[in-house]
């Protein structure tokens, strides 16, 4: 499951973007295009949201219909109960990940492999 961690200032607009590509079918090309390009946008303190806004774009977004649905409730309301989830769990950076309700504090491929595989056999 992805989650926002909007931590940095302008992160909550970014997840209005992409936000408004899932309301048209877009959110993977997007999200790898913001990903891919981030270097270029994503300027801690100064971030270009303008040209994350030309990014998500060019993939294909129609950006007009965005510039509507970023302001939906049901965007509001995600950014929302991350931000309060983020809280109450106790996440300070990303990446962050779980298993089960806890956080892998060891993340490498083994590490995650024997996690999972554990999990699962206590829920066999």
């Amino acid at each position: 499951v992805l989650r926002y961690t909007p931590f940095h200032e302008g992160s909550d607009e970014a997840v209005r973007i992409l936000e408004a590509a899932r309301r048209q079918d877009k959110f993977e090309p997007v999200l790898d295009a913001l990903f891919e390009k981030q270097p270029e946008w994503a300027i801690h303190g100064a971030p270009d949201l303008d040209r994350a806004w030309r990014i998500a774009g060019a993939v294909g977004l129609d950006l007009e219909r965005a510039q509507s649905d970023r302001l939906h409730p049901d965007t509001t309301a995600i950014l929302n109960q991350d931000v309060a989830d983020l809280q109450e769990l106790g996440v300070r950076a990303t990446p962050t990940f779980f298993l089960n309700g806890r956080p892998l504090t060891n993340l490498n491929f083994d590490a995650l492999r024997a996690a999972v595989g554990h999990a699962v056999a206590e829920t066999s």
